[in-house]
């Protein structure tokens, strides 16, 4: 049985949609992990981080996002298979190769107020509980990106979810909405709620006081179970949810101190999961190499590769964690039967371009050649 994470606070511009998109990455790529990415935010920035518009389009035009199908399960009528709206092969990362995604769709928030008009709540509810109960059977991890704020879909993922996770800058409105999450637990604390994993400080600069004296009021409350390691602000990091239509290597995707933070974030996560402490010594720096992880063939089936333990090598750093996948044994007679909506990495097409339709990618312009400089006494005459 995986584990199921709600990523939300209710203040935007936290940097959300990229904490997932880069834990899931590190999850695939360093420590060999099936991770199932729900995109449920109707901006949809976490569908075409993971891959190219044009694939999340087709999608749309095939009918194969989140809202289409909780449409058909809570509104009905009810008989739709949950394999068939997932995509394969995102990612643009050439060592994440586990990563999968149910895509979003812009009409999310009409959705919802459909849902309420006929209030069909309980059912919606109902509908995710049992998403979330069979997804989690068959991947390691399944993340749900919400939307910022406590609309009607963000908070029935917070109650049927395992645990939950709020990025926040350390500035004074992005606490600010912390508080009215907290605030909100407590006014519903009979009812069901995901457990707080811990808060993770995230685009902290570095170089403004103030974000250091809001640093250190999050890590004052014991309540706020702030991972220890926070990501810094860095503008790669920034370019990173650009999705690149060719494959980039992990660490080119994820480089310098910010990188490193992020592989140790997804270190606090598995020892928090595991309610075991990390190894001592086992830094970001530390790691080993990625894990090749599960490969779609053209079909559509997934490849399954030998999951054996792997022995690190040694390091001046330390020891490094042992990487086992947790993926249920029995999960490999069902995962050939997850169908692909979509190929969701166009491929570049040998023929001339077709002026008279539109193409996926914008075609860049031939530079102009430099002209020569004229000299004053010429211009003169």
């Amino acid at each position: 049985m995986g584990h199921s994470i709600a990523v939300m606070n209710t203040k935007g511009g936290v940097g959300k949609s990229t904490v997932v998109m880069a834990l899931a990455e590190t999850l695939s790529a360093y420590h060999g992990k099936n991770v199932l990415v729900i995109d449920s935010d109707s901006q949809t920035s976490m569908s075409t981080m993971l891959m190219h518009v044009s694939s999340w389009e087709h999608m749309e035009q095939q009918e194969k996002t989140l809202v289409d199908y909780l449409m058909n399960q809570v509104l009905g009528p009810a008989d739709a298979n949950w394999k068939d709206f997932i995509a394969s092969g995102v990612s643009d990362v050439e060592d994440s190769r586990s990563v999968y995604l149910i895509p979003s769709h812009m009409q999310l928030s009409l959705f919802e107020r459909e849902v309420s008009s006929q209030k069909r709540e309980d059912a919606l509810r109902a509908t995710v509980r049992n998403l979330l109960a069979e997804t989690m059977r068959m991947f390691d991890f399944v993340i749900v990106d919400c939307p910022p704020g406590l609309s009607l879909l963000t908070e029935t993922w917070l109650r049927e979810v395992q645990y939950f996770i709020p990025p926040t800058k350390p500035d004074y409105l992005a606490i600010r909405g912390l508080d009215i999450l907290k605030r909100f637990r407590k006014e519903y604390e009979n009812e069901a709620f995901a457990q707080l994993l811990g808060v993770l400080v995230n685009l902290k600069d570095g170089r403004i006081a103030s974000e250091e004296k809001w640093h250190g009021k999050l890590l004052e409350d014991a309540d706020n179970r702030c991972f220890k390691t926070h990501i810094p602000r860095r503008a790669y990091i920034q370019r990173a949810a650009d999705f690149d239509t060719g494959k980039r290597t992990y660490i080119a995707k994820y480089p310098g101190d910010a990188g490193q933070a992020i592989r140790a974030v997804t270190l606090e996560v598995l020892g928090r999961l595991s309610a075991k402490p990390l190894e001592a010594g086992a830094t970001a720096a530390g790691l080993s190499p990625p894990v090749r992880a599960k490969t779609a063939a053209p079909g559509g089936s997934i490849v399954p590769p030998p999951f054996a333990t792997r022995t690190p090598t040694p390091s001046t750093t330390g020891p490094r964690p042992i990487a086992v996948a947790t993926f249920a044994t029995d999960a490999y007679n069902a995962m050939p039967q997850l169908r692909v909506a979509t190929p969701v990495r166009p491929t570049p097409s040998p023929s001339p371009v077709d002026t008279s339709k539109p193409t996926n990618l914008p075609v860049a312009a031939a530079p102009e050649p430099p002209k020569k400089a004229v000299p004053e006494a010429k211009l003169a005459k």
